[in-house]
């Protein structure tokens, strides 16, 4: 049952951390938005994390899980306004 909880979160994490990676590409670095669009996802993974009842010791893979979605949000934004200006 774990492992369908740490499934379930990992894709959470990363498919809202995608989204918000691309909002957060729209405002300066250090702003309080650009913050914002960081820590946003925390809201929604913790509970679903307590509510799944999935392990402490998976807590570092939400984090990479979350980081690589950040990540790639931020590139797809990115290659998209490079697409555009050619």
């Amino acid at each position: 049952m774990f492992m369908m909880g740490f499934a379930v979160v990992s894709i959470i994490s990363l498919t809202t951390n995608i989204w918000l990676g691309r909002y957060r590409q729209r405002y300066k670095k250090m702003t309080f938005m650009w913050l914002l669009m960081i820590h946003a996802s925390i809201p929604l993974i913790i509970p679903l994390r307590i509510w799944l009842d999935t392990p402490k010791m998976f807590i570092p893979f939400f984090i990479g899980f979350a980081i690589l979605g950040q990540l790639i949000g931020s590139k797809a934004l990115t290659e998209k306004k490079k697409t555009a200006n050619l």
